[in-house]
Protein backbone atom coordinates (compact mmCIF):
# COMPACT_ATOMS: atom_id res chain seq x y z
CA UNK A 1 0.00 0.00 0.00
CA UNK A 2 2.89 2.40 0.57
CA UNK A 3 4.60 1.18 -2.27
CA UNK A 4 1.20 2.25 -4.67
CA UNK A 5 1.05 5.71 -2.74
CA UNK A 6 4.45 6.60 -3.04
CA UNK A 7 4.29 5.35 -7.23
CA UNK A 8 0.91 7.48 -7.58
CA UNK A 9 3.17 10.56 -5.60
CA UNK A 10 6.05 10.24 -7.75
CA UNK A 11 3.47 10.12 -11.06
CA UNK A 12 1.75 13.23 -9.74
CA UNK A 13 5.14 15.20 -9.71
CA UNK A 14 6.31 13.73 -13.08
CA UNK A 15 3.60 15.08 -15.28
CA UNK A 16 3.57 18.96 -13.34
CA UNK A 17 7.55 18.78 -14.13
CA UNK A 18 7.51 17.78 -17.69
CA UNK A 19 5.11 20.99 -18.08
CA UNK A 20 8.10 22.81 -16.55
CA UNK A 21 10.56 21.68 -18.73
CA UNK A 22 9.01 22.09 -21.95
CA UNK A 23 7.34 25.90 -20.66
CA UNK A 24 11.34 26.86 -20.23
CA UNK A 25 12.37 25.13 -23.30
CA UNK A 26 9.48 27.48 -24.79
CA UNK A 27 10.49 30.52 -22.89
CA UNK A 28 14.34 30.09 -23.92
CA UNK A 29 13.51 29.71 -27.77
CA UNK A 30 11.63 32.83 -27.56
CA UNK A 31 14.49 34.82 -25.63
CA UNK A 32 16.46 33.14 -28.57
CA UNK A 33 14.19 34.70 -31.31
CA UNK A 34 13.66 38.07 -29.59
CA UNK A 35 17.61 38.31 -29.10
CA UNK A 36 18.03 37.80 -33.32
CA UNK A 37 14.76 40.51 -33.80
CA UNK A 38 16.61 42.98 -31.49
CA UNK A 39 19.92 42.68 -33.59
CA UNK A 40 18.21 42.65 -36.64
CA UNK A 41 16.41 45.71 -36.01
CA UNK A 42 19.54 47.42 -35.01
CA UNK A 43 20.95 46.39 -38.39
CA UNK A 44 17.72 47.74 -40.35
CA UNK A 45 18.15 51.22 -37.57
CA UNK A 46 21.71 51.31 -39.00
CA UNK A 47 20.99 51.00 -42.78
CA UNK A 48 18.32 54.10 -42.50
CA UNK A 49 20.36 56.37 -41.03
CA UNK A 50 23.20 55.44 -43.60
CA UNK A 51 20.86 55.62 -46.31
CA UNK A 52 19.60 59.46 -45.18
CA UNK A 53 23.20 60.49 -45.43
CA UNK A 54 24.16 62.21 -48.59
CA UNK A 55 26.94 60.29 -49.70
CA UNK A 56 24.72 56.86 -49.16
CA UNK A 57 21.86 58.52 -51.37
CA UNK A 58 24.51 59.93 -53.93
CA UNK A 59 26.12 56.34 -54.14
CA UNK A 60 22.85 54.73 -54.88
CA UNK A 61 22.08 56.83 -57.48
CA UNK A 62 24.99 56.43 -59.28
CA UNK A 63 24.25 52.44 -59.21
CA UNK A 64 21.38 53.30 -61.23
CA UNK A 65 23.19 55.45 -63.60
CA UNK A 66 21.96 58.74 -62.71
CA UNK A 67 24.26 61.88 -62.53
CA UNK A 68 24.30 65.30 -60.97
CA UNK A 69 23.18 67.90 -63.14
CA UNK A 70 26.13 69.44 -64.79
CA UNK A 71 27.67 66.28 -65.14
CA UNK A 72 27.75 64.06 -68.42
CA UNK A 73 26.86 60.63 -67.85
CA UNK A 74 28.14 57.80 -70.30
CA UNK A 75 26.38 54.23 -70.93
CA UNK A 76 28.36 51.46 -72.46
CA UNK A 77 26.68 49.48 -75.25
CA UNK A 78 27.02 46.03 -76.63
CA UNK A 79 27.01 44.76 -80.15
CA UNK A 80 24.33 42.32 -80.59
CA UNK A 81 26.68 39.53 -81.46
CA UNK A 82 29.43 40.16 -78.55
CA UNK A 83 28.56 39.02 -74.81
CA UNK A 84 30.59 40.57 -72.44
CA UNK A 85 32.69 37.67 -71.31
CA UNK A 86 32.46 36.51 -67.33
CA UNK A 87 35.66 34.48 -65.92
CA UNK A 88 34.24 31.70 -64.17
CA UNK A 89 35.78 28.89 -61.70
CA UNK A 90 34.81 25.39 -61.15
CA UNK A 91 35.85 23.67 -58.09
CA UNK A 92 36.53 19.74 -58.51
CA UNK A 93 34.29 17.51 -57.21
CA UNK A 94 35.50 15.33 -54.26
CA UNK A 95 33.89 12.22 -54.42
CA UNK A 96 32.84 11.61 -50.84
CA UNK A 97 32.97 7.85 -51.20
CA UNK A 98 36.23 7.65 -51.96
CA UNK A 99 37.07 8.28 -48.39
CA UNK A 100 37.11 5.70 -45.43
CA UNK A 101 33.86 4.69 -43.48
CA UNK A 102 35.51 6.38 -40.55
CA UNK A 103 36.31 9.51 -42.49
CA UNK A 104 32.17 9.93 -44.10
CA UNK A 105 31.44 9.52 -40.49
CA UNK A 106 33.42 12.07 -39.42
CA UNK A 107 32.16 14.18 -42.03
CA UNK A 108 28.73 13.33 -40.94
CA UNK A 109 29.39 14.15 -37.52
CA UNK A 110 31.60 18.01 -37.85
CA UNK A 111 28.43 18.61 -41.10
CA UNK A 112 31.35 18.67 -43.60
CA UNK A 113 29.62 16.57 -45.92
CA UNK A 114 26.48 19.69 -45.76
CA UNK A 115 29.43 22.18 -47.14
CA UNK A 116 30.10 21.71 -51.18
CA UNK A 117 33.37 23.78 -51.11
CA UNK A 118 35.12 21.23 -49.13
Amino acid sequence: MLLLAALAITLAGIFPFRQMLAQQRQVDATEARLAELVEQNELLEDQVTALNSPAEIERLARERGLVLPGEKGFALEFEDDVEPQVATTVAPLVDRQDRSLLGQIWDFLTGRDLDPDD
